[in-house]
């Protein structure tokens, strides 16, 4: 059976800041992928979808910038951009590389 609360504390750290429903995801890979600590991370993401650092950990307002920026629900929505395309919206965004992104423009070249 293994650890009964293995995977929600493994889900919990993962998520962090309400994950893909907030601002969580986005900070979170500015964090691993460029070695930013917290306040830096937050900060660079802030400014590039242009609201506070306290607006990335809400819910609401995020929610209405993922929408309008296209960049990925917790829910799929008929329309919206989902995964990959999804990711790739993010990249440009925020101006970093992401390898999937990068793999699947060079299939597509």
């Amino acid at each position: 059976m293994g650890d009964p609360f293995g995977m929600s504390l493994t889900h919990a750290i993962a998520s962090g800041m309400g994950g893909i429903r907030t601002a969580g995801d986005l900070v979170a890979r500015m964090q691993l992928n460029y070695r930013m600590r917290l306040p830096e991370a937050k900060k660079y993401v802030a400014d590039k979808l242009h609201v506070s650092t306290f607006d990335l950990s809400d819910s609401t307002v995020m929610r209405n910038l993922r929408e309008e920026l296209d960049i990925g629900l917790i829910e799929a929505v008929p329309g919206m951009a989902k995964g990959l395309a999804a990711k790739a919206r993010i990249a440009d965004l925020l101006d970093i590389r992401i390898d999937a992104v990068e793999i699947l423009k060079a299939q597509l070249s």
